[in-house]
């Protein structure tokens, strides 16, 4: 069996959010504002970018498609690098907060 490292699951990842950025995008010109008015809310929700949970494997794909709706998309060595920080669970990512537990 073969097995995948960081690099390639970033760039897998990166591949699927690119793929769902076009379905986003076609939706937006069919309805102008759908992306801010619909989308981006629900996929902060799914990140739980917002809440005081500790960054997890489970809400790193949706944190990476709200990047990828950004003007700077992450580069794939920022995202093997949170994964790798995130499958070594390190308890946090460079530049992000991670929350103490009490």
């Amino acid at each position: 069996m073969a097995e995948i490292n960081t690099e390639q699951m970033a760039q897998l990842l990166m591949g699927v959010a690119r793929a769902q950025l076009a379905i986003i995008d076609s939706i937006e010109n069919l309805k102008p504002g759908f992306r801010a008015a619909h989308l981006r809310p629900r996929l902060e929700s799914a990140s739980r970018i917002r809440s005081n949970h500790p960054l997890a494997m489970a809400d790193f794909p949706s944190r990476l498609l709200l990047q990828m709706l950004g003007r700077n998309p992450p580069q794939a060595a920022q995202v093997a690098l949170e994964l790798e920080q995130l499958v070594a669970d390190t308890g946090g990512i460079p530049g992000r907060e991670s929350p103490v537990s009490p």
